[in-house]
This record gives structure tokens, C-alpha cells and sequence, in this order.
């Protein structure tokens, strides 16, 4: 693909222009960073070690703290590190960059996100077929899925942005580089390709929550003739997996099914699912799941020992 744009770099305005602001924000995000970091990387390193969480679910799950990692990394390290400067700057390719990677993990989680409603489907309303459906052929194929999946809704975000003139001003009223606020910067009509953004963005959003929410209603009602013991550890673990995806896919909804446009609001959302989501799924996953903190306990004992 050939540039055709004359900007080189974008300034970013970041969150606040507030000196003070960005001194206590700098603290705020820096020890949210290492939280997140800890906490999944923890998960994953539970799940390869410990033999008992050798389920499809925490298969799912290492990967989906894996990509939360990587996804956080993607936006809040250079977040942190601009929040010490007051000029904020980056290069074309590296806003192209990370556009694409953000979009790569946070389209991948969303289908790993189904994958992973499927898998307690089957847990939870065909019980004997379990290990037989969720084999760990199935399981790396829908992993695979989720990938290509996020390759191919990123791929598509670039190729709408990058061959876009940019003419200037180049000043991007925000933290990172997403697609609205490219869009408005572009010296030419992008009607037609903030529609398409909706669809590509918002409309599968909706649909992809819609039916989760779908998925887990049908999983609630498969309960009724359960004993107390079964039901009270099926709305445990499902209970974790609906607060993970209205985390996640709320705000992302409330950016992208909208006509084309950059809102005040948009900074502080886009905080929540980039920045807070990531941390809080480990400490969602781990406090709701005694499988999760017995294989946490018994790592650190074996470290201790």
C-alpha cells in the first residue's frame, strides 16, 4: 500500500491538558498497568503449570488474559510515557501500527469471548457430550477462528484509513489513534467509510452481544432442573463470563453504533475497555472461581517451598 498522505505525525492532545492532571493520572495508569500485567500473566502462567486447569475453559481463559496483556500493552505504556511530556506526538506508520494491533486483540477477544459463552454451553446443556465435543482439536480451531477473525476485521480497519489524504491539521483530540477521530482529520468526504466502520465496528458488536446474551439466557434456563450444588456453580462461572462481555462490549457499542462522529465521552470509554476491562477480568475470573484460586494457592506454596 502507498502513503497518500502528507502528515508524517499526528499530535496527540491526550486526556487533559492539565499539568497536574496528567501528573496524577500518570501515577493512576502506571499502577493499573502493572496490575493488569500481574494479574493475567499470573493466570497464564496458572494455567500452563497447573495440571487441574487442564479444562477447555481455562484453555480459553489463559488466552484470553494472554491477549488482555497484550491488548493493554498495545495502548497504555505509550499513554503512560505521554503523560510525561507536553507535547505528544507519533508517526503515521506507528499510529497505523497501532490501530491495527488494537483492533487485531480486541476483535480476536470478542470471538474468543464466544468461543468461550459455546464451551459453557456445552458444559452446562449437554454434560456427557462434553469432552467428546470439546476435544482439543475443536478447542485450538476455535482459537484459530478468533484470530483470523481479528486479522481480518484489523486488515480491514487499515486498509480504510491508510491510502485516506491527510492534508492537516493533524492534531487528533484524543490518547490513541482510532478510527473517528482519523476520519475527521482526512482532507476528503469519509460518509461511506464511517458507514462501513459502523457496520464493520458497531453492527457486529450488537449482534455478537446480542446472541451472548442469547446463549447465556438459554444456559440460566437449562438450570431449572439442577440441584442447588450444580446451579450455584454454573451461575458462578457464567456469572463471570456475562460481567467480562457487558465490560467489554457496552462501551465499545455505545463508540461505534452511532453515525460517524467524536464525542467528549469517547476519551473517558475508551479508558474503560482499553485500560480498566483488561484488569478487571483477571480479578472477575479468580475471585468467582475456586478452581482458578486453588491452582493460584498451590503455585505459591510450591514457590515457597
Amino acid at each position: 500500500m502507498e502513503q497518500r498522505s502528507n502528515v508524517t505525525e499526528f499530535v496527540l492532545l491526550g486526556l487533559t491538558q492539565s499539568l497536574q492532571g496528567q501528573k496524577i493520572l500518570f501515577a493512576v495508569f502506571l499502577l493499573i498497568y502493572m496490575v493488569t500485567m500481574a494479574g493475567n500473566l499470573l493466570i497464564v502462567v496458572s494455567v500452563v503449570l497447573s495440571p487441574a486447569l487442564d479444562a477447555p475453559m481455562f484453555f480459553f481463559l489463559g488466552y484470553l488474559s494472554f491477549m488482555d496483556a497484550i491488548y493493554s500493552t498495545t495502548v497504555t505504556p505509550n499513554m503512560v510515557k505521554d503523560l510525561l511530556y507536553e507535547k505528544k506526538t507519533i508517526s503515521f506508520k506507528a499510529c497505523m501500527t497501532q490501530l491495527f494491533v488494537g483492533h487485531l486483540f480486541g476483535g480476536a477477544e470478542i470471538l474468543l469471548l464466544v468461543a468461550m459463552a459455546y464451551d459453557r454451553y456445552v458444559a452446562i446443556c449437554k454434560p456427557l457430550h462434553y469432552l467428546t465435543i470439546m476435544n482439543q482439536q475443536r478447542c485450538v480451531l476455535l482459537l484459530l477462528l478468533a484470530w483470523v477473525g481479528g486479522f481480518v476485521h484489523a486488515v480491514l480497519q487499515l486498509l480504510f484509513v491508510y491510502n485516506l489524504p491527510f492534508c492537516g491539521p493533524n492534531v487528533i483530540d484524543h490518547f490513541i489513534c482510532d478510527m473517528y477521530p482519523l476520519l475527521k482529520l482526512a482532507c476528503t468526504d469519509t460518509h461511506i467509510i464511517g458507514l462501513t466502520v459502523v457496520v464493520n465496528d458497531g453492527a457486529i458488536c450488537v449482534v455478537i452481544f446480542s446472541l451472548l446474551l442469547i446463549s447465556y439466557g438459554v444456559i440460566l434456563h437449562s438450570l431449572k432442573g439442577r440441584s442447588q450444588e450444580g446451579r450455584r456453580k454454573a451461575l458462578s462461572t457464567c456469572g463471570s463470563h456475562i460481567a467480562v462481555v457487558v465490560l467489554f462490549f457496552v462501551p465499545c457499542i455505545f463508540m461505534y453504533v452511532r453515525t460517524p462522529s467524536t464525542l467528549p465521552i469517547d476519551k473517558s470509554l475508551t479508558v474503560f475497555y482499553t485500560v480498566i476491562t483488561p484488569m478487571l477480568n483477571p480479578l472477575i475470573y479468580t475471585l468467582r472461581n475456586a478452581e482458578m484460586k486453588s491452582a493460584m494457592k498451590k503455585l505459591w506454596t510450591r514457590k515457597q517451598n
